[in-house]
């Protein structure tokens, strides 16, 4: 009898094909933060049962651009930078599930396929989207991690912009923001194939890094716009006050999450 191999579809006899390999995934990259306030009835309605609103700052928002590069265990993928380099931009909010604070990603976009398969695993609302930041570097005309230094971000999907920044470094940080500082609190669903069925796998999971490294985070502030767009709701998470923006260098490891509970959600 054949059997088929790997981690992800499409599985075949060897499983070279795969579009992403077994877990842990290994990522290196270059974060922009920009957390602002909005309404926390924005926050809400993106929050399902059995989550609620965060008892502190409900409606803090954190909008951050990532330039990555990521591997699995054996590092093959630096080699050959078309797999491993991918560019993302996501909005995180913070819920409260038992007491406990989380940190959960409500719209994120990237622009590589194996980044959306990552978060279909791992319970991303992953879609494509252009996504493109400033590098810093430390010759020419490139900005340094340095006070003064400004950077640029901007995120586009389905041909239209959907969010821009400007970010300007101020000082030096003890931190990278508080938002995205919790673990995840994320949805694993998929609709049965049987129409009416509702829900064939229903999952909330809580996950986070299994290791973590970072260099220095620097805070400033930010210039930021949200655009309206069609097939797009960022805009509702609407800017009604800023908060400070951050930039920091991070390595990250991810190996799995945990089962919170399942068979909760409304079939829909």
């Amino acid at each position: 009898m054949a059997s088929v191999r790997g981690y992800f579809h499409p599985k075949t006899a060897t499983g070279a094909a795969s579009l992403i390999p077994s877990p842990p995934w290994h990522y290196s990259g270059d974060l922009l933060t920009v957390e602002y306030r909005t309404d926390p009835a924005r926050v809400r309605e993106l929050l399902p049962e059995p989550l609620g609103l965060a008892d502190e700052d409900p409606g803090a928002v954190a909008l951050i651009w990532a330039d990555w590069q990521s591997c699995a265990a054996s590092g093959e993928e630096l080699l050959d930078p078309v797999r491993a380099q991918y560019k993302e931009a996501f909005a995180v909010v913070r819920c409260s599930y038992k007491g406990r604070t989380y940190s959960r990603c409500v719209y994120i976009w990237v622009d590589k396929d194996f980044a959306i398969a990552r978060g279909l695993h791992q319970g991303y609302p992953k879609k494509l989207g252009s996504i493109h930041q400033t590098r810093p570097h430390p010759y020419g005309p490139a900005p340094r991690i340095e006070a003064g230094a400004r950077f640029g971000a901007t995120l586009a999907a389905a041909d239209r912009r959907l969010a821009q920044a400007v970010v300007t470094l101020r000082e030096p940080s003890e931190t990278n923001g508080f938002v995205n500082g919790h673990p995840m609190a994320h949805h694993r669903w998929l609709p049965a194939v049987e129409p009416g069925k509702g829900l064939a796998l229903d999952e909330l999971i809580e996950s986070g890094a299994a290791s973590f490294e970072a260099g220095p985070a620097w805070r400033g502030d930010a210039e930021l716009e949200l655009f309206e767009a069609p097939t797009e709701e960022l805009a509702r998470l609407e800017i009604r006050e800023p908060i400070a923006a951050y930039y920091r260098q991070v390595g990250v490891v991810w190996n799995g999450g945990t089962l919170l509970e399942s068979g909760t959600s409304a079939a829909e």
